[in-house]
Protein backbone atom coordinates (compact mmCIF):
# COMPACT_ATOMS: atom_id res chain seq x y z
CA UNK A 1 0.00 0.00 0.00
CA UNK A 2 1.30 3.19 -0.77
CA UNK A 3 -0.28 6.63 0.13
CA UNK A 4 -0.38 9.01 -3.11
CA UNK A 5 -1.21 11.80 -1.29
CA UNK A 6 -2.14 14.27 2.03
CA UNK A 7 -5.14 16.41 2.01
CA UNK A 8 -5.81 19.05 4.72
CA UNK A 9 -9.55 19.53 5.23
CA UNK A 10 -9.97 23.20 7.07
CA UNK A 11 -13.47 23.90 7.76
CA UNK A 12 -15.08 26.88 6.31
CA UNK A 13 -18.26 28.56 6.70
CA UNK A 14 -17.92 30.58 3.06
CA UNK A 15 -15.13 29.07 1.27
CA UNK A 16 -14.83 31.67 -1.37
CA UNK A 17 -13.08 33.98 1.19
CA UNK A 18 -10.39 30.87 1.20
CA UNK A 19 -9.43 32.84 -2.43
CA UNK A 20 -7.43 36.29 -1.04
CA UNK A 21 -5.34 34.34 1.35
CA UNK A 22 -4.98 30.84 -0.43
CA UNK A 23 -4.62 31.93 -4.11
CA UNK A 24 -3.71 35.81 -4.33
CA UNK A 25 -1.02 35.73 -1.23
CA UNK A 26 0.60 32.32 -1.84
CA UNK A 27 -0.40 31.53 -4.92
CA UNK A 28 -1.53 28.53 -5.15
CA UNK A 29 -4.39 27.81 -7.79
CA UNK A 30 -8.10 26.40 -7.35
CA UNK A 31 -7.99 23.03 -8.86
CA UNK A 32 -11.47 22.05 -7.71
CA UNK A 33 -14.58 24.44 -6.96
CA UNK A 34 -17.79 22.73 -6.01
CA UNK A 35 -18.78 25.70 -4.11
CA UNK A 36 -18.91 24.36 -0.25
CA UNK A 37 -15.49 23.20 -0.88
CA UNK A 38 -12.37 24.73 -2.89
CA UNK A 39 -9.10 22.99 -3.43
CA UNK A 40 -5.80 24.23 -3.89
CA UNK A 41 -2.76 23.24 -5.32
CA UNK A 42 0.67 24.35 -6.72
CA UNK A 43 2.39 22.44 -9.65
CA UNK A 44 5.22 21.70 -7.69
CA UNK A 45 6.43 17.76 -6.80
CA UNK A 46 5.83 16.86 -3.38
CA UNK A 47 5.76 13.96 -1.58
CA UNK A 48 2.97 13.36 1.30
CA UNK A 49 4.08 14.28 4.73
CA UNK A 50 2.15 14.84 8.47
CA UNK A 51 3.58 16.11 11.24
CA UNK A 52 2.11 14.81 14.88
CA UNK A 53 3.59 17.92 17.33
CA UNK A 54 2.92 18.75 20.83
CA UNK A 55 4.13 22.78 20.04
CA UNK A 56 5.36 24.56 17.23
CA UNK A 57 9.22 24.48 17.99
CA UNK A 58 10.59 27.88 19.79
CA UNK A 59 7.62 27.61 22.46
CA UNK A 60 5.08 28.44 19.67
CA UNK A 61 1.48 26.87 19.07
CA UNK A 62 0.71 24.41 16.50
CA UNK A 63 0.02 25.21 13.05
CA UNK A 64 -2.78 24.22 11.20
CA UNK A 65 -0.78 24.18 8.17
CA UNK A 66 3.22 24.67 7.24
CA UNK A 67 3.58 26.02 3.87
CA UNK A 68 6.85 26.09 1.90
CA UNK A 69 7.73 29.10 -0.07
CA UNK A 70 10.93 30.33 -2.23
CA UNK A 71 10.88 33.54 -0.29
CA UNK A 72 9.42 33.85 3.29
CA UNK A 73 9.76 38.00 3.63
CA UNK A 74 8.54 38.93 0.03
CA UNK A 75 5.20 36.53 1.68
CA UNK A 76 5.33 38.08 4.89
CA UNK A 77 5.65 41.98 3.45
CA UNK A 78 2.30 41.21 1.23
CA UNK A 79 0.67 39.83 4.21
CA UNK A 80 1.04 42.75 5.99
CA UNK A 81 -0.11 45.05 3.22
CA UNK A 82 -3.02 42.93 3.30
CA UNK A 83 -3.31 43.59 7.01
CA UNK A 84 -3.62 39.87 7.71
CA UNK A 85 -2.70 39.07 11.36
CA UNK A 86 0.87 37.54 11.80
CA UNK A 87 0.84 35.60 15.16
CA UNK A 88 4.78 34.76 14.97
CA UNK A 89 8.12 36.17 13.25
CA UNK A 90 9.47 36.15 11.06
CA UNK A 91 12.59 34.81 12.09
CA UNK A 92 15.09 32.50 11.55
CA UNK A 93 14.82 29.36 13.38
CA UNK A 94 17.71 27.12 15.17
CA UNK A 95 16.94 24.04 12.63
CA UNK A 96 17.24 26.18 9.57
CA UNK A 97 14.09 27.38 8.71
CA UNK A 98 13.09 30.80 8.48
CA UNK A 99 9.49 31.47 8.69
CA UNK A 100 6.38 33.53 10.33
CA UNK A 101 3.07 32.86 11.25
CA UNK A 102 -0.27 34.10 10.08
CA UNK A 103 -3.80 33.80 10.45
CA UNK A 104 -6.39 32.75 7.11
CA UNK A 105 -9.66 34.03 7.33
CA UNK A 106 -10.96 30.96 9.15
CA UNK A 107 -8.80 31.76 12.23
CA UNK A 108 -5.80 29.02 11.40
CA UNK A 109 -2.54 29.84 11.92
CA UNK A 110 -0.40 29.29 8.60
CA UNK A 111 3.23 28.46 9.21
CA UNK A 112 4.86 30.27 6.10
CA UNK A 113 8.59 29.06 5.89
CA UNK A 114 11.65 28.25 3.51
CA UNK A 115 14.56 26.10 4.40
CA UNK A 116 17.92 27.98 4.50
CA UNK A 117 20.37 27.56 1.48
CA UNK A 118 22.58 24.58 1.86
Amino acid sequence: MTVRRIVANLAAPDPALARAFYEDLLGLEIVMDHGWLLTFASGGKQTPQLSVASEGGSGTMVPALSIEVDDVDEVHARARSRGAEIVYGPCDEPWGVRRFYVRDPFGNVVNVLAHAPG
